[in-house]
């Protein structure tokens, strides 16, 4: 794992310096409000790779595993709150701060490992757009993984619209039609409330168990939204002094996180108690179009459409947060800049080529969910060094108390990890 030096690392190239220039897909703040910017965080957090996940693991295990969204959930609070307390505090994102504290080879290392996230991140969302279109309207995969880019790339040309106020009313429209659309079927289907109390007692069964909470874990703590969100900030929120004004905004953005991921925390919830109280016991709940036809047989035409709407926004949305998240990694690591044709375009290939070869796609989802997980110790815990560094963070510095707090959950994620690996290699 790299460090955070205090200072910038003598190996940099000559002449290399940080150039402070307004991001590439900046949201500055709209006039009027506070609130906003961890709403398009959140969509990041109710992807299709979380449908995969949640509906795979309220399949198989019911609510054995409704413990994991909850302790995931609490953890992506804390961990979205740092990363927006670090934008408006410093005034720079997470790999900006990066990018100006690690030496030239390790920043070409975390770099990486950060695009291979980015890129399972897109790989999942291009996915569930285009199983969305083809449960909706059967369009052929492929036909939709390329429809859903390029709608994608037409919402993040909004960003340039009205200072990016068009894009994030469209996105926030958006988090609330998937909201709707997947939380829908409780109303037929209630879960008990006996099976649920029970499901927030911690445990496994067996390996694959745990290869499903990783996979939860890392549709749920996302290691892009750590990174985009100090982005989003900065944007919003522009220089924030210290003193009564930076309070002001520090105490907004905690009710920002708290009421954003509320409502992804609740929907990932749903899709789980959804899966458990319906489709145990119905064959083909294995892949989402399964599940799809399993929830639609059980509740209705009506609530199968919904389910669908809700996964196409989901994908649209999402897909446009992860590549303005690999926009923000790459400008603030490396000081590079691509248009945003070219790296939809970029991102884009690998998803259509995954679809193409006929692979299950709910088990692409997964798996990308299950290398989410581990680039979340990647983003999080250089995410408290700074913002436990009194140089960096001067007042803004994390509490005893939130230190603490941080540290545990980076431990609690590490060592999920290393269950994982472990399992997976002795086949336990």
């Amino acid at each position: 794992m790299p460090t955070i030096d205090a200072r910038r690392r003598d190996d940099d190239a000559p002449g290399e310096a940080r150039v402070d220039q307004p991001s590439a897909v900046a949201l500055p703040r709209p006039r009027g409000t506070l609130l906003g910017p961890a709403f398009v965080a959140a969509i990041a957090y109710v992807d299709p790779g979380n449908v995969a996940a949640n509906l795979t693991a309220g399949a198989q295990y019911q609510y054995l595993l409704l413990w994991v969204l909850v302790a995931a959930n609490a953890i992506a609070v804390l961990v979205q709150y740092l990363s927006a307390k670090l934008g408006i505090v410093t005034g720079r994102s997470l790999p900006e701060v990066l990018g100006d504290r690690l030496g030239r080879k390790r920043r070409l290392a975390f770099w990486g490992q950060a695009e291979i996230v980015a890129a399972a991140t897109d790989v999942a969302e291009i996915i569930g757009g285009a199983l969305a279109l083809q449960l909706l309207f059967g369009v052929p995969l492929v036909v939709g993984g390329l429809i859903t880019g390029a709608v994608s790339l037409g919402l993040l040309m909004l960003t340039r619209y009205r200072r990016g106020h068009v894009f994030q009313t469209i996105v926030i429209a958006l988090l609330a039609v998937l909201t709707i659309g997947f939380c829908a079927g409780l109303l037929f289907s209630p879960p008990s409330a006996g099976d649920m109390l029970a499901g927030l007692v911690p445990r496994f069964e067996g390996s694959q168990s745990v290869l499903l909470a990783a996979s939860m874990l890392g549709a749920t703590v996302m290691p892009h939204a750590v990174y985009l969100h100090s982005a989003l900030v900065r944007d919003h929120h522009g220089t924030v002094t210290e003193g009564a004004d930076r309070r002001r905004v520090l105490r907004a953005t905690r009710w920002d996180v708290v009421f954003a991921l509320v409502i992804a925390g609740g929907v990932n919830i749903a899709m789980l108690v959804l899966a458990a109280s319906t489709l145990p016991g119905r064959t083909g709940t294995d892949t989402i179009p399964g599940a799809h036809d399993a929830i639609a047989g059980a509740l209705g035409p009506v609530v199968g459409v919904l389910f669908a709407v809700g996964l196409l926004a989901s994908g649209l949305a999402s897909t446009s947060i992860g590549a303005m998240a690999g926009a923000e990694i790459m400008r603030g690591l490396l000081h590079v800049r691509l248009p945003l044709f070219v790296r939809r375009v970029v991102t884009l290939v690998p998803a259509l080529v995954l679809l193409a070869t006929g692979i299950s796609p709910t088990w692409l989802l997964v798996l990308s969910q299950v290398v989410l997980s581990f680039g979340i110790a990647f983003a999080l815990i250089p995410l408290v060094i700074a913002t436990s560094d009194a140089r960096l963070m001067g007042t803004g510095v994390n509490a005893r108390a939130t230190r603490v707090a941080a540290w545990a959950c980076a431990v609690v994620v590490v060592a999920l990890n290393v269950a994982l690996i472990w399992l997976t290699v002795t086949g336990s």
